[in-house]
C-alpha cells in the first residue's frame, strides 16, 4: 500500500462537505490512527495493570518477563518509568485514546482546520520523543526491555510518520512540490527506517546474548 492510498484527502462530496478551509482523510489514513491508537491504549493498560500489582507484591513477575534482557519488571522498576512523577503508561492512557477519536471521527467524516492538524503532530512529534529517550535509557541505563513498550514505540512512531507526511502533503506545514510529491508515495519508508534502525540497535547493544 502506498501512502498515497493511505493518506488522500477526502473529498467535499465524500464527505458531505465541512467548514471552509476544513481538511479530512482517507478511510485508510483513519484506521491507521485507530490501529495505531488502540496498540499504544493496549500496551499502557497491561503495563499499568502490572504496575499496580508490582506495588502491591514486591516480587511479582510480569508476564513478559522472559529473560534477563527481556525483563518488563526491570522497566517498571526503574526511576524512568516514572519520568513525570506518575508512572509513565498512564500518560499512554490519556493520550493513545485520543488519537483513537480522532479516527473514528475522520471514518465518521470529519474535517479538522490547520490548527488541530498542527495539534496533532505537535502531540505525536512529543509521544515519538518521548519514545526516543526511553528507548536510550531502555537500552543503554536499565539495560532491559519490554515487549509492551516496543508495541507502543511502533504504533507511536508509525502515527508520528504518517501524519506528519499528512500535514506537508497537503500544505498544512509548508514543504518543496518535491518533497510533498515524494512523499505521496513513499511515506511508508520513514518509519520502516525508523523502526528498523530501533531493530538494529536492539540487536547490536545485545549481540553476545542473541547469539549465544
Amino acid at each position: 500500500m502506498t501512502s498515497a492510498t493511505l493518506d488522500d484527502v477526502s473529498s467535499d462530496r465524500e464527505e458531505g462537505g465541512g467548514a471552509p478551509g476544513a481538511i479530512g482523510a482517507s478511510r485508510a489514513f483513519a484506521v491507521m490512527l485507530v490501529v495505531t491508537g488502540a496498540m499504544g491504549l493496549l500496551a499502557a493498560w497491561v503495563i499499568t495493570l502490572d504496575k499496580f500489582k508490582l506495588l502491591e507484591d514486591p516480587n511479582f513477575t510480569p508476564g513478559c518477563s522472559l529473560n534477563p534482557v527481556v525483563s518488563c519488571g526491570n522497566i517498571m522498576k526503574s526511576a524512568q518509568a516514572s519520568a513525570f512523577g506518575f508512572p509513565n503508561p498512564m500518560l499512554g492512557l490519556a493520550t493513545y485514546p485520543v488519537v483513537m477519536g480522532i479516527g473514528l471521527a475522520l471514518l465518521a467524516g470529519a474535517r479538522y482546520r490547520r490548527w488541530f492538524w498542527l495539534g496533532l503532530n505537535a502531540g505525536t512529534l512529543f509521544g515519538v520523543g518521548f519514545c526516543t529517550w526511553l528507548q536510550y535509557q531502555s537500552l543503554y541505563n536499565i539495560n532491559s526491555l519490554c515487549l509492551w513498550c516496543c508495541l507502543a514505540w511502533v504504533g507511536t512512531i508509525v502515527m508520528f510518520w504518517y501524519v506528519t507526511s499528512h500535514n506537508l502533503r497537503h500544505g498544512i506545514i509548508p514543504a518543496p512540490a518535491g518533497l510533498r510529491k515524494l512523499l505521496s508515495e513513499f511515506t511508508w519508508v520513514l518509519p520502516a527506517l525508523h523502526i528498523g534502525l530501533i531493530g538494529v540497535l536492539i540487536l547490536i547493544r545485545w549481540w553476545d546474548f542473541w547469539t549465544g
